[in-house]
């Protein structure tokens, strides 16, 4: 089909198509709609970037009920999670599989190698540093997957243990601050590919990507840290030995400037999980990390993965029910 004529108009554009002679008008309203840039929904410009400090009251909370039962709350929280990262919820019923009811909310479980869901606990022979009592840094799950998780849930069911206390930290932010401060620095992690490995008996899974992922605008979209399944950086093809060397050197350097932003104790945002509390956050954007604990006191966390894909249709499909809602709330301390 071409289009044999177009004639603007005060009601719109008034566009003949041929060879059938088909005639249709396009609202101006309607051309106005499409004539902006699309926004890249996942970047950092569609994101509300924020450190510790724009919480001074800790996270802000939303009870399992009200979400549940009400579509307004509903959708703010889903808003939240899509526009700051995470959200949090209270009273969700303290039993094993009760996560499922917060992923089926919004949308669908991820099973991966770990199960349809994964327990957090301390194991006597460990293979992971999440099943014992020691601290954990700053660092996103699954990098080593294509694509990764994109949506993680966990979901507290018992917490009797001293110490232990949750963290959650905006990559975003983390990286935005190392451009401003570190432009050089900023660019080799946006340009160095980095592969992520995790291999077991049963498993082999392999990812490489930048650890600072931009998108074709050459904003931030995605942060993949991971110091435990991070293998040592290769380098490019042809490069003499001499070469080589300064690219690692230089690499790591920036590695370091970056790992030591995130170590700064205004950027993590620390609370404790409670029993019914279930913490749901952007997995490719938000850094997770917990203090130790005592191995005395159980600790019991239930967790699975999701996808922020059906975050953000859920979201839409209750906008359309909620048309007093529709616009973005501010979030409640």
């Amino acid at each position: 089909m071409t289009v044999a004529e177009a004639v603007q108009a005060p009601d719109g554009l008034h566009v003949t198509f041929g060879p059938d002679g088909h005639h249709a008008i396009f609202a101006r309203s309607w051309l106005a709609g499409y004539a902006a840039a699309e926004v890249d929904r996942r970047s950092e410009d569609a994101k509300r970037l924020w450190s510790a400090r724009d919480f001074p009251g800790g996270p802000p909370v939303t009870s399992w009920q009200a979400y549940a039962s009400i579509d307004a709350v509903r959708l703010r929280c889903l808003r939240e999670l899509l526009s700051v990262g995470y959200l949090l919820l209270t009273g969700v019923p303290a039993e094993p599989g009760a996560v499922c009811d917060v992923v089926q909310s919004f949308g669908y479980i991820r099973e991966t190698n770990y199960g349809r869901l994964f327990d957090v606990l301390v194991e006597p022979a460990a293979a992971n540093l999440a099943f014992t009592s020691l601290p954990i840094g700053p660092h996103t799950d699954n990098p080593y997957r294509d694509p990764v998780p994109t949506v993680q849930l966990l979901h507290c069911l018992a917490n009797c243990a001293d110490g232990g206390e949750s963290g959650l930290l905006d990559g975003f932010r983390a990286a935005a601050q190392l451009r401003a401060e570190d432009p050089v620095a900023f660019d080799l992690l946006t340009s160095t590919p980095v592969t992520f490995r995790y291999a077991d008996a049963s498993t082999e899974l392999q990812a490489t990507r930048p650890m600072i992922g931009l998108n074709s605008a050459g904003l931030i979209r995605e942060v993949r840290y991971n110091s435990r399944s991070m293998e040592p950086v290769r380098p490019r093809s042809g490069t003499s030995p001499a070469e080589a060397a300064d690219q690692m050197r230089e690499f790591y350097a920036a590695y370091r400037t970056f790992a030591a932003i995130l170590l700064r104790p205004s950027l993590t945002l620390r609370f404790m999980l409670g029993p019914g509390d279930c913490v749901v956050f952007d997995n490719t954007r938000i850094l997770h990390s917990r203090t130790g604990f005592s191995a005395a006191g159980r600790r019991h966390l239930q967790g699975c993965y999701a996808d922020i894909d059906a975050v953000e249709s859920t979201a839409a499909v209750l906008a359309r029910n909620c048309p007093s809602k529709a616009a973005p709330t501010p979030l409640a301390q």
